[in-house]
């Protein structure tokens, strides 16, 4: 495992990482979370990611049980986590970044983490509601009280991302450091274009989400939604139009020549080119399965044999599919 710094600030990801979205509280109770974790924790993930949201709280809590019975030492890990969609009803409790729910939301997720301080704190979503210098104030204070040590966005624009941190400098504060955003093959122009000014001027660093596009990077869809896969949840059947379209699925089987020429999986290929990017701080990957969880992570073998050329020939594959 390689291990990259969180752009400018001096905290270092483990180049791919382990997420519990989807999964955790929903697919797989402590038991199977804690293998994965395991698993991942062996082959050097030190990085692991959640979010208040995932499965109403749920996920956290079963994240704090694992940390607590796999005991690892603190300065080893990295636990993140995010705000904005809230778990309870109320004005002050959904879709908000103002300063009455992050304050609240933090000590909850510290609560169900079972941990003192996260290591990273996201604002999931951007909040027009709310004044951006007020969401920066009480992303500072939640910082100068110890309970997260860095904090960032997850699918703010550029100029949100820089109205945060231009206050964060203007007042002497903690700066945001770091986006989350989706980046797969299918998904490039944020990553790619909007935000090519921040990794210079700001130091942007960014811990990357869904590299498989939902699954449609396995090619398991290419002859529609099978009984045990992701797009087959109830709940989930938003992805199923994407998933299931035509011509990526086409592209995807042009994908899988490529990858056999490189000896890996569809996956292990996708996984691999969103690390092969150099703003990438961590690709973070989720499985409900150990067997997954060591498959997804072979990608690291790939990543040095994804050159220029085959880059070029992914890119004309892809051309007109992706956004």
């Amino acid at each position: 495992m390689n291990y990259r710094q969180l752009g400018r600030a001096g905290l270092k990801v483990s180049e791919l990482s382990f997420g519990s979205w989807v999964t955790y509280g929903n697919q797989l109770d402590t038991k199977a979370a804690m293998d994965c974790m395991a698993a991942a924790w062996d082959l050097g993930v030190n990085f692991f990611d959640n979010a208040e949201v995932y499965a109403a709280g749920e996920s956290e809590r079963i994240m704090g049980e694992v940390l607590k019975k796999l005991a690892w030492p603190r300065l080893k890990y990295v636990v993140s986590t995010k705000f904005f969609w809230g778990i309870t009803d109320g004005p002050n409790e959904k879709n908000t970044l103002n300063r009455k729910y992050l304050m609240n939301a933090i000590d909850a997720s510290l609560r169900r983490l079972q941990l003192d301080h996260v290591d990273l704190v996201y604002c999931h979503r951007p909040d027009p509601a709310t004044p951006i210098e007020e969401t920066v104030w009480a992303m500072h204070d939640m910082i100068r009280q110890g309970k997260a040590l860095y904090w960032g966005t997850s699918e703010w624009s550029a100029s949100e991302i820089m109205a945060a941190w231009q206050i964060a400098e203007r007042h002497h504060l903690a700066k945001p450091v770091v986006e989350q955003p989706e980046y797969n093959l299918f998904h490039r122009r944020r990553v790619e274009s909007e935000y090519r000014h921040l990794f210079h001027d700001i130091g942007l660093g960014l811990t990357t989400w869904s590299p498989l596009a939902s699954g449609l990077l396995t090619g398991k869809y290419r002859a529609g939604v099978p009984k045990d896969s992701r797009g087959a949840i109830p709940r989930m059947q938003f992805l199923v139009a994407e998933l299931t379209d035509a011509k990526k699925n086409a592209a995807v089987g042009e994908l899988e020549f490529v990858a056999k020429e490189l000896g890996c999986t569809l996956a292990q290929l996708a996984i691999a080119w969103c690390a092969k990017n150099p703003h990438v701080s961590s690709v973070i990957t989720g499985a409900s399965r150990v067997e997954q969880v060591k498959e997804n992570l072979k990608a690291l073998e790939v990543i040095p044999r994804i050159t220029a050329p085959i880059l070029e020939q992914i890119d004309k594959i892809v051309a007109g599919h992706a956004d």
